[in-house]
């Protein structure tokens, strides 16, 4: 599984932790449904623990469990959810037994998974039989992610640019056959959303100066000269006042053997 390698949890809250924050909630409505709740639940991929405050605000912090290759964002999660059993560990190589959880979720992650069925193969050995396996992806292919608009713009001023589109689940039903590769039953897909308003063009746009994500490094690739045409353009395409974006993620749940 792969990491942000070097970014700080502050910075990832500010760039991608303003839309995963509302997403998470809509996200754990879809992986949780009919989970026992004396259940334990298991965060894969937990980032500075934005999944795992939702689930510790439903469950409680002795239910939950977090992992991320990270071990800022490792930390940064056990300081923001105190009591929540918070480890280093790659999805492709989860440090539990199998049928620990009743429930394992992964919230944009699979896409920066090496190996997303192993990943997910590993969420499903580690939930109990008839347990629920839920991840979910922007939909960066189809254009419905947060950071489309950035994507777009970039890609009409250099055609070369490769954006998120081609990442492992950012299209439709892609995560569902990961998923169905990776064992699990009875597999479904459904949209969840975001939606996070602006006060203008800069509360937008400074985030992405952080070298966050493919979308941050990305610019930390470009010339002063490029980075500028890149804003102005942008700058045109999305005004000076407030807007709001409502950004879709795939989601796919299976049920583990």
């Amino acid at each position: 599984m792969g990491s942000f390698g070097g970014v700080s949890a502050d910075a990832y809250a500010r760039f991608m932790g303003r839309f995963s924050t509302p997403l998470a909630v809509s996200f754990a409505d879809a992986g949780l449904v009919g989970v026992s709740p004396d259940a334990r639940v298991l965060d894969v991929g937990c980032g500075p623990g934005m999944l795992t405050a939702e689930l510790v605000r439903r469950r409680g912090a002795d239910a939950v469990v977090a992992v991320d290759p990270e071990p800022a964002f490792v930390a940064a999660t056990a300081e923001a959810c105190r009591g929540v059993d918070a480890r280093v560990a790659r999805a492709e190589e989860l440090p539990f037994d199998d049928g620990e959880f009743g429930a394992a979720l992964a919230q944009l992650v699979v896409h920066f998974m090496t190996d997303p069925v192993r990943g997910v193969a590993e969420m499903a050995r580690v939930t109990t039989t008839g347990g629920l396996v839920s991840a979910c992806v922007w939909d960066h292919g189809g254009g419905g992610g947060p950071l489309s608009d950035f994507w777009r713009v970039a890609q009409r001023l250099d055609p070369d640019t490769r954006g998120e589109g081609g990442l492992s689940g950012a299209s439709e039903g892609q995560l569902v056959e990961i998923f169905e590769r990776a064992g699990l039953a009875d597999v479904t897909q459904q949209v969840v959303e975001s939606t996070l308003s602006f006060d203008g063009f800069d509360d937008w746009w400074q985030p992405f100066l952080l070298g966050v994500g493919p979308a941050g490094r990305y610019i930390a690739g470009l010339d002063a000269t490029a980075i500028r045409r890149l804003e102005r353009s942008l700058r045109d395409e999305l005004g000076e006042g407030a807007f709001t974006i409502t950004a879709r993620a795939w989601a796919a749940v299976g049920v583990a053997r």
